[in-house]
């Protein structure tokens, strides 16, 4: 099957390409990429059955990728399922996932791994998969990570249970160096909390309850990123939710920095668009290159970028997520993380719940929302026609970043590469219905900017608006 794609606009992050090309897809790899791809360039056989999609005023980016979603599966099928999740992702624009481990029984096995791994496979998308970090989630003994990435495990993680014991976190970042697969960490001190998902401020005396301060992300936080620059182990601090997060990472980025000898560059002049956020004329800008060359990497959701604690007010449990959304000042310090390459990801933690557990009441129902079907389109409103991103600076941090992370041959648009990519426009439109098989999110009914029109994968139209 040969598909052609004409007078699109490009954005190659890897490689900085930019402007109006013709792209051919050849079965499932990306034969060409020229300004102009004529008829006169196939045989009249091929001409018969080459497929074409006209993208005029549209936008072609690398499939998109997420490290960090919940498919539920096994055990909470109820919420999601594998199929499910992956229809889900294709509409939102991404051709590679990974799961996290959290599921009942937890992938903590081989023969859990191979039950995720094998049913991902059944998927039009690249369904990938972490294992977890230790045994059954309890942060008590390490799983045997050997075995697990050897059977395709593509890192580890105990998402949704932070990880106490700095003994165990120790053990485990020390074989995580010498797998070479990244850590994903959770950092929220349970000790520390007393009522998860609601920020301890405006949102907590709202709600007449204690909340969760922010205190107890940076605590785990500063603790991991210390031994991972001692260690120089491979790390992922996720969904940072706190300002203090994001310039306790940025400081342990200059340190690794600083012990690599990496060459670094000034930014010119910068001005912050609100007072809050504005701490200096000058910014130093992590390059795009270095983000992804160091150990130490971490995350951003768009619903922390997009939104406050104002939000869990309006929305109740619908925007009720660990960690929790916190004031404006910590997200403009999100957006700044971003800017700067502080934060060198953007990650959905799509988390799907059934409607009866997001009606109990606020301290019982379970944190998280839906990410998959609004990401690039938050991403589009709330950074790019924000004027705090460019495109360009958007989709490293939802194709190439995640994907350098985990070593994975995705997220760039190059002949020879991988045909996943996606085609776009700036249209406006009203989030309504989701292909997911949950809709806990806050951003239903809201107006976006920024529609996927196709989704292709292995060189096949998953998704067409």
């Amino acid at each position: 099957m040969m598909l052609l794609i004409k007078n699109g606009y490009i954005f190659d992050p890897q490689s900085g390409r930019e402007g109006h090309y013709d792209i051919l897809i050849n079965n499932n790899r990306i034969k060409c990429i020229k300004p102009s791809i004529s008829d006169s360039d196939f045989t009249k056989e091929e001409q018969k059955s080459l497929q074409i999609i006209y993208a005029d005023h549209m936008m072609i980016a690398p499939g998109l990728v997420d490290v960090h979603v919940h498919f539920r599966d096994p055990g909470f099928t109820y919420k999601e399922d594998i199929y499910t999740g992956a229809k889900a992702a294709a509409k939102g624009g991404f051709t590679t996932v990974v799961l996290m481990a959290n599921t009942k029984p937890t992938v903590d096995n081989p023969d859990t791994l191979q039950y995720v791994i094998k049913k991902g496979q059944e998927t039009d998308i690249h369904v990938l998969t972490c294992a977890s970090v230790t045994k059954s989630l309890k942060g008590q003994e390490l799983t045997d990570m050997d075995t697990l990435k050897a059977m395709g495990a593509v890192g580890f993680t105990d998402d949704g249970i932070p990880m106490l014991d700095e003994s165990i976190v120790i053990a485990a970042m020390k074989k995580s160096k010498e797998l070479n697969t990244p850590l994903s960490f959770h950092e929220e001190n349970p000790d520390l909390i007393t009522n998860n998902g609601i920020n301890h401020g405006k949102a907590s005396e709202y709600y007449k309850i204690e909340g969760s301060p922010r205190a107890a992300e940076i605590d785990l936080i500063s603790r991991d990123l210390s031994l991972a620059v001692n260690l120089e182990a491979p790390i992922n601090i996720q969904h940072i939710s706190s300002k203090e997060g994001v310039e306790l990472v940025r400081q342990a980025k200059f340190e690794m920095i600083s012990k690599k000898n990496f060459l670094l560059s000034r930014a010119g002049r910068q001005k912050s668009n609100t007072s809050e956020t504005k701490q200096s004329d000058t910014m130093q800008i992590i390059p795009s290159e270095t983000a992804r060359a160091i150990n130490i990497h971490s995350e951003a959701t768009p619903h922390h970028f997009s939104l406050t604690e104002e939000a869990a007010i309006k929305h109740g449990t619908l925007a009720k997520m660990n960690p929790p959304l916190r004031t404006e000042k910590d997200r403009q310090a999100i957006i700044q993380g971003l800017k700067d390459n502080t934060i060198d990801i953007i990650a959905t933690d799509h988390a799907p719940h059934s409607i009866e557990e997001k009606e109990k009441p606020i301290t019982e129902a379970p944190s998280g929302i839906i990410g998959l079907e609004t990401a690039f389109s938050l991403g589009i409103t709330n950074l790019v026609k924000t004027g705090y991103l460019t495109y360009m600076e958007l989709l490293e941090k939802m194709t190439i970043n995640p994907a350098s992370m985990y070593h994975l041959d995705c997220g760039y648009l190059s002949e020879g590469g991988p045909a996943d990519l996606i085609i776009f426009n700036e249209n406006s439109y009203t989030v309504d219905n989701f292909y997911s098989k949950s809709n806990n999110s806050p951003f239903k009914g809201e107006t976006l900017i920024g529609e996927i029109q196709y989704t292709i994968c292995d060189g096949k139209i998953l998704y067409e608006k």
